[in-house]
């Protein structure tokens, strides 16, 4: 079996200014806490003599490679961001960054807000931008219908609000 991986298909550039801040909180932390600390630990473990028999130390060589794969991913990553900070010209269609609430068949309403593919998991109720449910609302208007097919099924569904002002609080 070869070592070959196929390159994965890079998510959507777009980012809300809240995603953009918590990759940058992330990239800040790691690059100017973790990082400096495993580094003294580690030289404290190699002070210790042995190391192929040093826990510590090879903990530590091991988080510190992981440590520095995450700030090059952040990094190279928030390179090319666009940071979506001013709702749409037309606020009567679903775009990136919209608080959508859809009825399905059944009469169950559930809120989303479309995000980009590096934040959808922070809070409840954000999808990414390149999930099928958030592709099938783009571009459409209040009380527009559509379906979408999910692992579970068709799913079809109305729209029955579209808000791009931030939502105090956990969506419900």
């Amino acid at each position: 079996m070869s070592r070959y991986r196929p390159p994965q298909t890079q998510g959507s550039r777009f980012i809300t200014p809240e995603g953009h801040a918590r990759l940058r909180s992330e990239l800040d932390q790691l690059w100017r806490i973790e990082r400096p600390e495993v580094t003294r630990a580690v030289s404290a473990a190699a002070a210790q003599g042995d190391r192929s028999e040093n826990a510590d130390y090879t903990y530590g060589k091991k988080r510190l490679r992981e440590i520095d794969s995450r700030v090059r991913f952040l990094r190279k990553r928030l390179e090319g961001m666009v940071v979506v900070d001013q709702p749409p010209s037309d606020p009567r269609r679903v775009f990136f960054g919209a608080w959508v609430t859809v009825e399905d068949e059944a009469g169950i309403e559930t809120r989303y807000r479309i995000v980009g593919p590096d934040e959808f998991d922070a809070a409840p109720g954000h999808i990414s931008m390149d999930a099928p449910l958030a592709r099938a609302m783009l571009g459409k208007r209040l009380d527009d219908e559509f379906a979408v097919e999910l692992p579970g099924g068709l799913r079809r569904c109305v729209i029955t609000e579209i808000r791009y002002a931030p939502r105090p609080g956990p969506p419900g």
